[in-house]
């Protein structure tokens, strides 16, 4: 299916990435747990030769040159050149009654890895990675034994420098495999699919397809979908195509398609969510008028004699949810929004007045802060129309102002605080966004 949100990783990105990896990695590698070595051969006119090398310390492994790389349909490539570790050991050595034990430092230089990472998604749309290939060449391998008979060291000094580059070749993969799957694929899971928003909605940032790797970039399309949290309904609109602009200069893209937005538009609808009832308490004291018949009265006459000085209330709700447009010029829509009015009867009670429809052009601002999507709407003038009335015929162009200032003084500003929280970005644990720039288009 198409996505309805898509996150683009660019080289660097991936480098910025790979410097906390190969930080991580080298750490692993430095804690390498090396098997006692032994063994006997045969030299000419000597005999049988039987040695022990034991008590192996690797007390560090550099990594000092790496790199990753995009494999095109495939996924990504680390290589290492030049790194180097050292090691401390102990060597015990018998030939017929000759026994001879010591201490030896051994420096590995000039060893190459290459690690190929195979990126997937599993059945709950969470990211995979694990290692498709991983080989490890070592150049040199440089031994010192300190003993008190040197001619001894150089009998069996070539068995243990190809054994122990053996071990350490084949090891070095075998701790890359699992640094792999203990650490890397478990941090790749920490990235939400559901993430909850409140009590009403959540939005699902399942992944649709696999990470797809490009010589570029690497982008991952994600469902982007607000849904109900009572009860998740199909959203009657399918995800268009989304194509990305061909930007690749910074580290890390985020794309969210029309849809991505009026699935929560859709989502809250849903959940009841987009009623509002306004009363007299919640109209702020400087705007110079009460929620009261007396008010309206200036507008419809007849409310005085039917019900008169009495409190009202207004319950705005969206017969259909809100859908919106994204262009180069941000985002827009055009709400219906339906006002019911009532008098509050001395017994509490509800008498219906009228029922009014109103519709307006509303521009959203969208920014990112702290991780997560937050925005504000400004309301163009608002437009009236008469869809039913129990109080009589009535001039409804006479409401205009009236309720432009109860939009703009009550209404905006509660979806603004709302809209101020945000939503939550998909972002894997303890990653921090900086130097941000939104932009729109088509």
């Amino acid at each position: 299916t198409n996505p309805g949100f898509v996150v683009r990783i660019t080289q660097s990105g991936l480098d910025y990435a790979h410097q906390q990896g190969i930080t991580i990695l080298e750490k692993e590698l430095a804690q390498l747990k090396l098997p006692d070595i032994s063994g006997d051969f045969r030299i000419r006119h000597v005999g049988k030769v039987h040695y022990e090398i034991s008590r192996l310390d690797l007390r560090s492994f550099h990594l000092p040159y790496s790199r990753i790389s995009l494999v095109p349909n495939v996924g990504l490539q680390v290589s290492i050149s030049n790194a180097f570790a050292e090691v401390d050991g102990n060597w015990r050595v018998k030939i017929y009654f000759i026994r001879d034990h010591g201490s030896f430092d051994l420096k590995v230089e000039n060893v190459y890895i290459k690690i190929n990472l195979k990126l997937g998604s599993d059945a709950s749309g969470k990211p995979t990675i694990d290692t498709s290939d991983c080989s490890t060449r070592i150049s040199k391998v440089r031994v010192h034994f300190w003993g008190k008979f040197g001619w001894l060291y150089n009998l069996f000094y070539g068995a243990v420098e190809s054994r122990f580059r053996n071990i350490l070749e084949s090891k070095v993969c075998e701790n890359v495999v699992t640094s792999v799957r203990s650490e890397l694929q478990p941090y790749l899971q920490t990235l939400p699919v559901t993430a909850r928003i409140d009590d009403k909605a959540g939005i699902d940032y399942s992944l649709v397809a696999p990470p797809t790797a490009t010589a570029q970039t690497l982008d991952v399309d994600l469902k982007g979908e607000f849904f109900s949290l009572a009860h998740r309904s199909t959203v009657p609109f399918p995800p268009l195509a989304l194509a990305f602009p061909p930007d690749h200069d910074r580290m890390v893209y985020f794309g969210a398609s029309s849809y991505f937005f009026n699935t929560a538009g859709f989502a809250y609808h849903a959940a009841g969510a987009l009623v509002f009832e306004i009363t007299d308490s919640v109209i702020p004291k400087g705007t110079g008028f009460h929620l009261n018949t007396s008010t309206f009265s200036a507008f419809i006459p007849q409310l005085e004699k039917m019900y008169p000085d009495m409190p009202m209330k207004l319950r705005l709700s969206a017969p259909s949810a809100p859908f919106l447009n994204i262009g180069p010029g941000g985002l827009l829509l055009k709400p219906v929004v339906d006002i019911q009015a009532y008098a509050i009867l001395p017994s509490s009670s509800l008498a219906p007045l009228f029922l009014l429809s109103l519709t307006s052009n509303v521009s959203a601002v969208i920014d990112v802060k702290s991780g997560h999507i937050v925005g504000s709407l400004t309301m163009g003038r608002l437009r009236l129309s008469l869809k039913h009335s129990d109080v009589g015929t009535f001039q409804v162009r006479m409401l205009q102002s009236l309720m432009n200032t109860i939009a703009s003084t009550v209404l905006l500003p509660r979806l603004n605080e709302r809209l101020a929280e945000g939503f939550p970005l998909p972002l894997p644990d303890r990653i921090q966004l900086s130097n941000i720039l939104v932009r729109f288009h088509q």
